[in-house]
């Protein structure tokens, strides 16, 4: 997002047309004047309204272990966003945690990589699939970030919103993420009875050394610190506040780009920095070590943040899907 006033000001006229192409592109879609191709399998596309983290990923995850603990095939499809040879950051850490349960279709025409692997899936995931409006979906569940209120939002590029906020009503369910960082959130939201609303909070599994997939620890067993932390994600101010929710004391902090790929230059500088305001180690997110393969960190520990969602009313959220398929099939 542009902070600087000047800016923002010059580039409104811009995030104005945006905002009516954007608005035209899903009448095109809702007139039947660009027609949308269906896979033979169900599809629930997982996005939002927004660029930056929304936690897009654990809900992808969250929902995939669900499907798995049904008995069902799970195709994941998703673009691969700055990712290399069909995969991400992104992607092989939903293969590591998943497992490698699930197959996965990578790649910009989503339709064309589900066909690939229809055969091998029940159901379908599709990341990111809000505005990827090519591919018919069965079930919309939009996430929006309650710790970022969209009220005074802007289009790109002059703020953060992908379409305007009135795009909401397009979605089956509204899943709102980071709750646990708003007091009274949830209530709020179970006040919605008339509307489809669901709540997630983000969760603290464990910590672990990075590079090394099996021993977690909890934030009291690495040491009071302080720890550097450092990440390059789409939300990087909610990972920093994570963090001081979970009690761990951080002496600095570094963000990078969303999927920035770590070389040996930032890998000095990061110990540099820890060293400098007195950091007995680093802190970093799952997807950040995606991008550190092969990258070494000397001298300190580095420490990975193992999470996942708690969603409230998990059951009724997985009934509300499951009738929601139910529904769609009949038509059908």
């Amino acid at each position: 997002m542009i902070r600087s006033p000047v800016i923002r000001m010059l580039l409104w006229p811009i995030s104005v047309v945006y905002g009516q192409l954007m608005r035209l592109r899903v009448s095109l879609y809702e007139r039947g004047i660009f027609k949308q191709k269906r896979l033979n399998r169900p599809v629930i596309s997982v996005g939002n309204l927004t660029v930056g983290g929304t936690g897009k990923t654990p809900v992808v995850m969250w929902l995939a272990e669900r499907l798995l603990a049904q008995g069902q095939r799970v195709g994941i499809l998703s673009r691969g966003y700055k990712g290399v040879r069909g995969t991400s950051d992104e992607i092989e850490l939903m293969k590591l945690r998943l497992n490698n349960r699930v197959t996965f279709g990578v790649g910009p025409d989503r339709f064309e990589q589900g066909r690939k692997i229809e055969s091998q899936a029940d159901v379908f995931l599709l990341d990111d699939g809000f505005q990827h409006l090519r591919l018919a979906r069965d079930v919309d569940i939009l996430l929006i970030d309650a710790a970022r209120s969209l009220g005074k939002e802007m289009m790109l590029p002059t703020g953060r919103l992908r379409e305007p906020v009135s795009a909401m009503a397009r979605a089956d369910f509204l899943l709102f993420t980071r709750t646990e960082t708003v007091p009274g959130t949830i209530e709020a939201i179970n006040k919605l009875r008339q509307y489809p609303v669901f709540s997630a909070a983000t969760r603290l599994v464990g910590i672990k050394r990075l590079g090394e997939p099996i021993q977690r620890f909890s934030a009291a067993q690495i040491g009071a610190g302080p720890f550097y932390a450092f990440c390059g994600i789409g939300n990087p101010r909610a990972f920093f506040l994570d963090l001081q929710n979970w009690g761990i004391a951080i002496a600095g902090k570094c963000e990078f780009e969303d999927h920035h790929r770590y070389d040996p230059r930032d890998a000095r500088e990061l110990v540099a920095a820890a060293r400098e305001v007195g950091a007995r180690g680093l802190i970093t997110t799952e997807k950040d070590e995606q991008n550190l393969s092969g990258i070494k960190l000397e001298d300190l520990p580095v420490y990975v943040a193992v999470i996942d969602l708690a969603i409230d009313k998990q059951e009724a959220f997985l009934r509300a899907i499951r009738e929601k398929l139910d529904a769609r099939k009949s038509v059908a």
